[in-house]
């Protein structure tokens, strides 16, 4: 009889963890306390109680190839960056594809999972739910895969800023944020500079009177676009770049980057500039923001002091009067109330996980947590592999380190990041996206094999070394193999140009010049070529011409065509 695994929420990774645990031959049970899929990215017009909340006109900040499931390429008529709506849309898609609602319980919510008393031995779990009609059910499971996501019980920390309790204006989390209409004509701040901050920010400085973002420290700003207007995370995230990264020095590569960011826009000048390094953090991901500076509708500021009644004094001493509203745009505690407390041993309270999957805590490893974790990069594709690394775990095909040797990697990856990350909580969530991607693969020996594929499919290989990492990668080889994969990644740009073809270009007529006539450049080329022989460097020349032909061509061939 097939395993039974519980799989607790259906938005995104839900999902993921359903489609992964059926290619396994395991019986997923998926509760879901909505009365539908999508998770975080289900739109709703007021925040429902213990559920995430995303604001109306959410657009995702990863380009759709690189953050689709790895074996279900997103339609090639969806724009790269979406409305949260169209992603909904495709994961209802991947859901009736993959034959996934029948497994599916909703407005059905898990209240606790606890050990069985013989857990040591069986690893089993007890699983109580509550339906719709209020009535508690018991089940007991062999695995669980926690799938409810960590934004859901918001930080506002109204603590932190005396003289709150007099402020006569809003105060509300972004959690509760839909859209700008309740802000036209008045004056706001913004508090908190992540993506969420940067996006209410620019979106309610289209209404209101005026528009305040305040923070304690500035963002790199990027923006989704690179150059020739393509998704700027398919030109960044490759494995070319991985391997400059490691040899080059790390202030070289800061100082390319933030000159190349100040080019676009002077970071200090607007007000935005961060005391960290660009390596150091994640960027902020905004097209609009400098513009909406630039115009005067929104107003860097630093972090608040005080509140007045009327207004709030920023820690440089400016005050701001006539405030309306505060939106803090502050994050999320990840809390999971339904896990056994003694699971969550950590230095304050939170979930110390191996890899940020396993509780080493755990005498048999059948409980693993998905999504919890920040990446520069998207977090579809590291869910999905996640959940493929856990199945694998749960029926035993691939094993865990010692108590002790997983303690220490957890030690150690959040000493690694305490440089960037002071907070001890932040620290430990954070991954880097390929290696992240790669190390779980080679556990589960789905890892691209790139000098094999050098051998034996050159172009393939140039796509996947120089081209970006998109999740298609991880299904070439290996358990879980599609067999589509290979024509998905050297059909990747095609995608990405295909919303793009919305009206036919004329081709502009070429009229020639006398100065670009073939007579004029033959002259000329004959005086060149005889100035070359008079100095004898024609064999250089040659090697060189050479060697930029063999370049180019190898680019035209393997990296920008399909």
């Amino acid at each position: 009889m097939p395993r039974r695994v519980a799989v607790v929420g259906a938005g995104s990774s839900g999902l993921a963890c359903v489609k992964v645990c059926l290619e396994e031959g395991l019986d997923p049970v998926c509760f879901e306390s909505s009365d539908d899929i999508g998770g975080l990215w289900k739109f709703k017009e007021s925040p429902e109680p213990d559920r995430s909340s995303i604001y109306r006109s959410l657009v995702v900040n990863t380009s759709k190839e690189m953050m689709c499931f790895s074996d279900f390429p997103m339609p090639d008529n969806y724009p790269n960056y979406m409305h949260n709506s169209q992603l909904l849309q495709y994961f209802r898609l991947y859901a009736e594809h993959f034959h996934l609602l029948q497994h599916i319980r909703f407005q059905t919510t898990v209240r606790s999972v606890t050990q069985r008393p013989d857990f040591s031995v069986s690893g089993q779990w007890d699983v109580v739910t509550m339906n719709k009609n209020n009535e508690e059910e018991r089940h007991i499971f062999d695995a669980v895969l926690v799938c409810s996501g960590h934004y859901i019980h918001p930080v506002l920390p109204l603590a932190d800023f005396p003289g709150h309790e007099t402020f006569l204006g809003r105060l509300l989390h972004s959690r509760e944020y839909r859209d700008a209409d309740s802000f036209r004509g008045k004056r706001v701040v913004v508090v908190g500079f992540g993506n969420s901050g940067g996006d209410v920010a620019v979106e309610i400085s289209r209404s209101a009177e005026k528009t305040f973002l305040s923070a304690r420290d500035g963002f790199w700003v990027m923006s989704r676009m690179y150059r020739r207007g393509l998704p700027v995370d398919m030109a960044l995230i490759s494995r070319f770049n991985i391997l400059l990264m490691q040899l080059l020095p790390k202030a070289l590569i800061n100082w390319a980057g933030e000159r190349a960011l100040n080019q676009k826009y002077d970071h200090e000048l607007y007000g935005l500039k961060p005391r960290h390094r660009l390596l150091d953090k994640r960027p902020l991901v905004n097209d609009d923001l400098p513009g909406r500076i630039l115009q005067g509708a929104l107003v860097m500021k630093p972090n608040i002091r005080t509140f007045k009644d009327s207004g709030v004094t920023f820690e440089d001493g400016t005050v701001e009067d006539n405030i309306d509203a505060v939106v803090f745009c502050t994050g999320y505690k990840g809390n999971f109330p339904f896990l056994p407390s003694a699971l969550s041993e950590g230095p304050h309270c939170e979930l110390m996980l191996y890899k940020r999957v396993f509780s080493p805590a755990l005498q048999q490893p059948t409980l693993a947590v998905m999504g919890l974790f920040q990446v520069r990069g998207p977090v579809m594709p590291i869910v999905e592999m996640q959940v493929r690394w856990a199945v694998k775990v749960f029926s035993g095909s691939t094993r865990l380190p010692s108590t002790q040797k997983m303690l220490e990697v957890i030690e150690t990856d959040r000493r690694l990041n305490m440089p960037s990350f002071p907070n001890p909580q932040q620290a430990v969530l954070q991954v880097d996206f390929i290696q992240y991607l790669d190390f779980m693969a080679e556990e589960i020996g789905v890892k691209p094999h790139l000098w094999r594929l050098l051998l034996t499919d050159p172009v393939l290989w140039a796509k996947i070394f120089f081209g970006p990492c998109t999740p298609y990668q991880y299904r070439l080889t290996g358990p879980g193999q599609w067999a589509g994969a290979r024509r998905a990644i050297l059909t990747q740009w095609e995608r990405v140009a295909k919303p793009f073809r919305s009206r036919a270009v004329p081709e502009p007529e070429v009229r020639r010049s006398f100065l670009c006539s073939p007579w004029l450049a033959a002259c000329a080329g004959t005086m060149v070529v005889a100035l070359l022989l008079s100095h004898k460097i024609v064999p250089s020349v040659q090697h060189a011409t050479q060697m930029l032909s063999r370049s180019k061509s190898f680019l035209d061939d393997f990296w920008f065509t399909d």
